[in-house]
């Protein structure tokens, strides 16, 4: 959908150096609260109608629904972990995920997700129905790709792809504001270049023997996920310019094609990262670490707001 100490391989409790963490802290890094940032796109609806002046209840609204997708995701990582315990024991990296080092139990991790999950979805449909509906829709599909999907060629990128669409569409329905097809679009090009990019760190790191392989990296060579990262970034780009010319948001806002600089920057600083330093397998710690990748998301948002917010951009 994972903290590393150590890169040897064997049972993380017999190492003397390693501290074990308590019942609370090992509950929260197995929710692993590092990815939380993929929740983010549930803002996307709220920059992009910003214009629309909306009041502190709205971007609590977007706050809420922040925080639904985070806990209903770590409840999916939770079950993950517990399906995997086996598997994640002797991976030099996983291994020292909770439920896998023995700082929580695998009883107290299903008990955990299921009272976020059932919380989380009560919560979801109580702030809008149609969140509601998103967020169920969401676990519906995060659960099959758990225990089957992930097993499946192509389709297993697809789904990855899907939950980032269904937090978009969530996060616009929260407010609630329109949804655009363009931002279904982007969202999901985005989304599949991410997933993409991943499946070939984590074949490129197999192959040079830094990490065991999940079955499904079986059915794809790197030529393979190069082509396809080929033809999805040359269509997130094009989408992209399209949305700041074409769509609804664009008529309204003429400058806004200012901001594709930093998009074409930062898909650009991205493949640099997977092919010339092969970090590709982790997303998240690209988000978070890379200071330029960074910058230029900062950047386009405080653009893409400056012309949505500014008169003179209309």
């Amino acid at each position: 959908m994972a903290t590393t100490e150590q890169e040897t391989l064997g049972n993380p409790m017999s190492s003397p150096t390693k501290r074990r963490r308590s019942g609370p802290v090992a509950l929260l890094v197995a929710m692993r609260p590092k990815q939380w940032t993929k929740n983010l796109l549930v803002f996307a609806g709220l920059l992009f109608t910003i214009d629309a002046h909306h009041g502190a209840t709205d971007f609590l609204r977007a706050c809420f629904g922040f925080i639904a997708f985070s806990l209903l995701s770590s409840s999916t990582y939770l079950i993950n972990d517990v399906l995997d315990v086996e598997t994640d024991r002797n991976h030099p990296k996983k291994q020292f995920r909770p439920i896998a080092a023995g700082e929580l139990s695998p009883s107290a991790a299903i008990i955990a997700a299921l009272l976020m999950t059932v919380g989380m979805l009560a919560f979801s449909f109580h702030l809008d129905f149609k969140f509601g509906l998103c967020t169920v829709a969401y676990m519906v599909l995060t659960t099959a790709y758990t225990f089957k999907l992930k097993h499946v060629v192509i389709l297993d990128l697809l789904v990855l792809a899907s939950g980032f669409v269904l937090r978009a569409i969530g996060g616009a329905r929260v407010i609630p504001v329109q949804i655009s097809p363009w931002l279904v679009l982007c969202t999901l090009l985005l989304a599949l270049f991410l997933a993409i990019s991943k499946r070939r760190g984590e074949l490129v790191a197999v192959s040079q023997g830094r990490r065991h392989a999940r079955p499904i990296l079986s059915e794809y060579t790197a030529a393979m996920l190069d082509q396809m990262n080929t033809i999805v970034t040359s269509a997130l780009m094009m989408s992209y310019a399209l949305y700041t010319i074409q769509s609804d948001t664009a008529h309204h806002h003429n400058y806004l094609m200012a901001s594709i600089p930093f998009v074409i920057y930062g898909i650009f600083r991205y493949l640099y990262l997977i092919h010339r330093h092969e970090k590709g397998e982790t997303p998240d710690e690209i988000l978070l670490q890379d200071r330029p990748l960074l910058i230029s998301i900062l950047l386009w948002g405080l653009t893409t707001g400056i012309v949505i917010l500014h008169p003179w951009s209309r």
